[in-house]
């Protein structure tokens, strides 16, 4: 009887979280990219009242209690899958408890960031002022801005595109943000923590913000002297103004992107992701994704991964063979096809994005709750795999089977070396980049009440950070980084830093026990079983333990930033050449064993359903770019 009851109260919640997840989800992509403007179908307000239910379904008491309860009833005559999948919701609703005096403030925090979100699409102009005619030039995003500081030639209009950037703090500070902050900080008081920082870490890694700031402040520490020491490089090799924040990118890599450019035809990145993936032998299991990728005004300024339908094993109700639901996801980027280093860009952002997809296509649990991204599941977790997999967009090996020009001709080798020696010796840099966000937003959240709000304060300690952590102002304004904004994605690019720690870990694992990772048909499986599979039902640092034989350290990462030039570049010869000597296996995109949609907006541009395949759905999308942006589109001729 007891049995019978736990598995009635999983199938209602399972089924009832499946609805609000996913009617939340089908609002935030709607809003974020602006989908359907003027209908009403999707907008801030019906994006609050979804992610208002959503969260009432997480903070029900009584479903808490329940849980507990069938718990201790079962725990001798249920099965594993239905103890596994109460113990997970006993875990998960545990994150949500608040009491009733705090759940005011996070329903305000809520509608305000709505508020902020729609001032930020509707009333922020990205652009810069032109150094010739004094005139502002409006841009699609922010993320063109960037764009310009790693391509453009003309350090006027470089620094003019980093004023630009520098804009988006004072907005959002004058527009509701700080009060945002306010809100959430006496929110997660009320529930008992230090501030937000430490209410959200705790909730998401299952560690404090004292332990998470023990091991970020020992990589800050150990890699100080070699950011010290590659400021003094950089100005030696690139001229004294080579470390202003709009000199850095351009400084680094504006040669050899542009060098490298043609062999990341734009057009080409959805086929040779689909052939990259096909060959590590990764499996999408029946999912849909559906991959918005081109820039446009109003859409959301950063790449993301949502899944408005999570991957589950669903119970039958006759007892028999569970009914597998395959996942559906959506991610965007924000791609110029016709501007220098977009092609490059949008490859990595599809390795990235797709190996998020993958990874939740993968988890095979018996409740939804297993696969959905918010607390309990770790960030760091989650960005593992998906880094993981960008990373070999810069491996010499990767570079040497997919990195080719229109003719289908590979990058030289020289341009692989020079691409190491120009960044190599400076990828301090983006480390401490990294944790720069974290760092601020401690701070942040640490400031008084009134502080809190006090604009030039917030804009003054953001600065300081960068000038602190990252040895001067920063490229990329602290304040115009999206994650800070809203609710799911503050106090999180913690996770990014923890995740490279443990891709460093991981891709030494493999090479030492494969010798190489471009092409090798036992990566996909080793990611699905010990990573994968299990969802957030595993802690991610005894993941890592389990997958590399070794706890979570910055061994491996500090090793790769001190390891000689002159090393690197022979490792990655020797990496090039055993590509180019080695046969791959034929690229069977149809293997991935998904449905590929390209879209633009509220077009959509292919669909592997209805086009032949997902072959056939990447040229499609390869046709359409190519005539659009450079048959006489936008972007003129080849």
């Amino acid at each position: 009887m007891a049995v019978a009851e736990a598995q009635q109260f999983l199938d209602a919640a399972n089924g009832e979280y499946e609805r609000v997840h996913l009617a939340f989800e089908e609002q935030f992509w709607g809003t974020k990219m602006n989908l359907k403007e003027g209908t009403g179908e999707f907008t801030a307000e019906k994006l609050s009242q979804t992610k208002r239910k959503m969260e009432a379904f997480l903070e029900d008491e009584g479903k808490l209690k329940k849980t507990e309860e069938l718990l201790q009833k079962c725990a001798a005559s249920a099965s594993d899958e239905q103890l596994r999948a109460l113990t997970l919701l006993k875990r998960t609703f545990g994150c949500y408890q608040m009491p009733s005096e705090a759940k005011p403030l996070r329903a305000q925090a809520t509608q305000m960031e709505s508020e902020l979100e729609r001032k930020r699409n509707g009333d922020f102009k990205s652009g810069y002022i032109c150094p010739d005619s004094g005139e502002f030039k409006q841009m699609t995003s922010t993320v063109a801005l960037r764009t310009m500081l790693r391509t453009d030639a003309d350090e006027r209009k470089r620094k003019a595109a980093w004023q630009g950037l520098r804009t988006v703090g004072p907005f959002i500070c004058d527009n509701g943000w700080l009060q945002i902050v306010q809100m959430r900080n006496r929110m997660a008081k009320k529930l008992g923590y230090a501030d937000f920082y430490d209410y959200k870490v705790t909730q998401s890694e299952g560690f404090s913000k004292a332990k998470l700031f023990s091991i970020l402040d020992g990589l800050e520490q150990e890699t100080r002297p070699l950011l010290e020491k590659a400021i003094e490089e950089v100005k030696r090799l690139k001229g004294e103004d080579a470390f202003e924040p709009w000199n850095l990118s351009y400084k680094l890599s504006g040669d050899v992107a542009k060098a490298q450019d043609p062999y990341f035809p734009f057009e080409k990145a959805v086929l040779r992701y689909a052939q990259s993936y096909a060959r590590l032998g990764i499996k999408y299991r029946g999912a849909t994704l559906n991959l918005d990728l081109l820039d446009r005004p109003k859409k959301y300024s950063n790449g993301f991964c949502h899944w408005p339908q999570p991957a589950w094993k669903k119970a039958r109700k006759d007892g028999g063979e569970p009914q597998w639901v395959p996942s559906r996801a959506n991610f965007t980027s924000l791609a110029q096809p016709d501007a220098v280093g977009s092609g490059k860009t949008a490859i990595t952002t599809l390795m990235h994005e797709a190996g998020h997809a993958a990874h939740f296509a993968n988890v095979t649990q018996p409740s939804p709750l297993f696969s959905q991204e918010r607390a309990p599941t770790s960030v760091a977790y989650a960005e593992t795999q998906s880094m993981f997999l960008d990373s070999l967009v810069d491996d010499a090996d990767w570079k040497a089977q997919y990195a080719r020009d229109r003719d289908g001709k590979p990058m030289p080798f020289e341009l692989v070396q020079q691409a190491l020696e120009q960044t190599a010796p400076f990828e301090v840099f983006t480390l401490r980049a990294m944790i720069a966000v974290p760092y601020f937003e401690k701070a942040l959240y640490e400031l008084s009440e009134e502080d809190i709000v006090n604009r030039e304060k917030v804009i003054a300690l953001a600065d300081e950070v960068e000038k602190r952590i990252c040895g001067g102002l920063s490229a990329r304004p602290l304040l115009s980084v999206p994650h800070i904004m809203s609710d799911e994605s503050s106090c999180y690019y913690h996770g990014y830093v923890l995740a490279e720690m443990a891709v460093r870990q991981t891709r030494a694992y493999f090479l030492d026990k494969f010798g190489h990772l471009t092409d090798n048909s036992a990566i996909g499986p080793a990611l699905t079983e010990k990573y994968w599979q299990c969802g957030n039902g595993e802690p991610f640092l005894g993941l890592v333990e389990a997958m590399t034989g070794a706890p979570l350290t910055s061994k491996a990462w500090v090793a790769d930033l001190e390891e000689p030039l002159d090393q690197q570049i022979a490792k990655a010869r020797a990496m090039y050449d055993a590509a180019v000597a080695r046969e791959s296996a034929p690229a069977d995109v149809e293997s991935l064993n998904m449905r590929l949609i390209c879209s633009d907006g509220d077009t959509t541009l292919s669909d592997s359903q209805t086009d032949g395949g997902i072959a056939a759905a990447a040229a499609k999308f390869e046709a359409y770019v190519r005539k659009r942006f450079f048959e006489g589109g936008a972007g003129g001729k080849l």
